[in-house]
């Protein structure tokens, strides 16, 4: 019991002086940089050294808050992107409560993972993230199609009105097509924009993983893949 009890203590005490340190750079940036507003300051697997966010971007810090760098942590020993995943546990959403009526769905084998896309077809990274998607199994892609660029809202706007949207989003996105019908019909693009925006996304493509992780750009299939594993364990 006793050696329990001293356990608990040792823990608490280590993880009261890491919040100390953590408090002590955020309180150096406010005395010797009271313009620079950096949030969540927290330590990192480098010693001296802590992340902050200045609005969505993630920047590192020494603990003397004399020095600020942008850029990627990556831990060489399994090159694991530590600031990819600081961005993904920074923006969270629910996932099962995102209006997925108002998205394509496209089943890949057995569908059993899922994955969110708010998607522009003339946004040429959507593009680039369409070739990546197409490289993974066993994936339920539901993409939200996000019209941001004045010329994709007419072309998005009418996938909804074909007999097949999904075809139509994969011709549009893919090969350039845009839908023949002329016709009106009932369509979630300005739904799809609010969602977008709530979520913080600032531009298009932005990636939504099944566990509510929210990440913005186009990442390669490995990388996706290993996200994807990851979330499955």
């Amino acid at each position: 019991m006793l050696k329990h009890l001293c356990a608990a203590i040792m823990t608490v005490s280590v993880s009261t002086v890491a919040l100390a340190d953590a408090a002590s750079v955020q309180k150096l940036l406010s005395q010797k940089h009271p313009s620079l507003k950096i949030d969540n300051i927290q330590s990192t697997e480098m010693t001296g050294v802590y992340s902050g966010f200045v609005e969505d971007q993630v920047v590192y810090v020494s603990e003397n808050a004399d020095y600020i760098l942008a850029g990627s942590m990556i831990r060489l020993k399994d090159q694991k992107n530590l600031t990819k995943q600081l961005v993904m546990n920074q923006h969270k959403t629910e996932w099962n409560k995102l209006p997925f009526q108002d998205a394509i769905k496209t089943v890949r084998g057995n569908g059993k993972r899922q994955i969110a896309i708010f998607s522009d077809p003339n946004c040429p990274y959507c593009k680039k993230l369409e070739v990546e998607l197409a490289k993974l199994n066993d994936l339920t892609i539901y993409t939200f199609v996000t019209a941001l660029k004045p010329q994709s809202i007419a072309p998005s706007k009418q996938i909804f009105c074909e007999a097949s949207p999904t075809l139509a989003w994969n011709n549009l996105i893919n090969k350039g097509i845009a839908p023949k019908s002329s016709k009106s019909c009932e369509n979630p693009i300005e739904r799809n924009i609010k969602l977008a925006k709530s979520l913080k996304l600032s531009g298009t493509p932005g990636i939504v993983f099944s566990n509510g992780s929210v990440l913005t750009g186009a990442y390669p299939a490995e990388e996706l893949e290993s996200i994807l594993k990851e979330i499955a364990q």
